[in-house]
């Protein structure tokens, strides 16, 4: 009798457990937002330079769970109450066939990212999803709403604090990406952040970049302890999943984005607004993430 008492508590306590963390992965931590405000030391940017604050938002996913409307006006104003330099948006701005998703359209979302500014500027480039939409299309609306879109150009950054390149990359997937082309377009030394959708094309970034930022992998949205990420949309695994990667003296860092793909759930991988600040010095990072916009 005292046996199956406990191995009925025990059960209990299995289906409470489960409960629980499918409650946490499917309902609360996707509908979460951090502003993860991290400081990268770089020991390519001039010593000169004053540092420069980079908003980076990555995987809207318009129309997802969880990414409504009112979501998307939450985020646009954590952003701006962070005063960044500038602000630089790394594609999939829209999704379709999510589970539980109501379809938004990029002319009814572009209404909501025209409140974007920074003195810096607002920058683009296109994801897959948009590609699988109608990449011409989502440009046009995302123009209309004040953002530079930068697929496979390059712009220059003029500031008194030291100017820089910001070179944008075509998706990896679906965008022809040319970063030969790209980098081709720098007339001068200056230090140059390249951004593009999906980091796997990390491996051919040049020297010439200083740091690469990228979005795309939703981080895997699952984070299991002792066992990884089971899914991450990339050929190379995890090895570009999330955070800062450092390769053959090369920097990259992904954002684990904000919205989601394929099914609506979030463990350990919790949606981010990333408020990027780039110094002279060695190579380190430091991350310190705060409350945002809960919905």
């Amino acid at each position: 009798m005292r046996d199956r008492r406990l191995a009925k508590g025990l059960g209990l306590l299995c289906l409470l457990a489960v409960t629980v963390l499918g409650v946490w992965a499917f309902w609360l931590e996707p509908d979460r937002v951090v502003v993860n405000r991290v400081s990268l030391s770089l020991p390519d940017w001039p010593a000169s330079y004053q540092p420069v604050r980079l908003a980076l938002v990555s995987d809207i996913h318009a129309g997802a769970p969880f990414i409504t409307s009112a979501k998307i006006d939450a985020v646009v104003s954590a952003i701006q109450d962070e005063n960044p330099d500038a602000i630089v948006l790394l594609g999939d701005y829209v999704i379709q066939g999510v589970f539980g998703g109501d379809f938004m359209t990029p002319e009814n979302l572009a209404p909501h990212l025209a409140r974007l500014h920074a003195p810096l500027g607002v920058y683009g480039v296109l994801g897959n999803h948009d590609w699988w939409l109608d990449g011409a299309r989502v440009r046009r609306a995302l123009r209309s709403a004040g953002i530079v879109m930068i697929d496979n150009a390059a712009r220059k950054i003029e500031r008194p604090g030291g100017s820089f390149w910001l070179v944008g990359i075509g998706d990896a997937l679906e965008g022809a990406p040319d970063i030969a082309g790209a980098v081709a377009k720098l007339s001068d030394t200056a230090p140059a952040v390249l951004a593009t959708h999906n980091p796997d094309l990390f491996p051919q970034v040049p020297r010439r970049i200083a740091l690469s930022v990228a979005g795309h992998t939703h981080g895997g949205q699952v984070h299991l302890p002792f066992v990884g990420r089971p899914v991450v949309p990339s050929r190379y695994g995890e090895r570009y999943a999330s955070g800062l990667i450092v390769e053959d003296g090369r920097r990259l860092f992904v954002t684990t984005g904000l919205g989601t793909s394929i099914l609506p759930v979030r463990f350990r991988v919790t949606p981010e607004i990333v408020i990027l600040t780039i110094r002279t010095g060695e190579s380190q990072i430091g991350s310190r993430p705060s409350a945002g916009p809960a919905r």
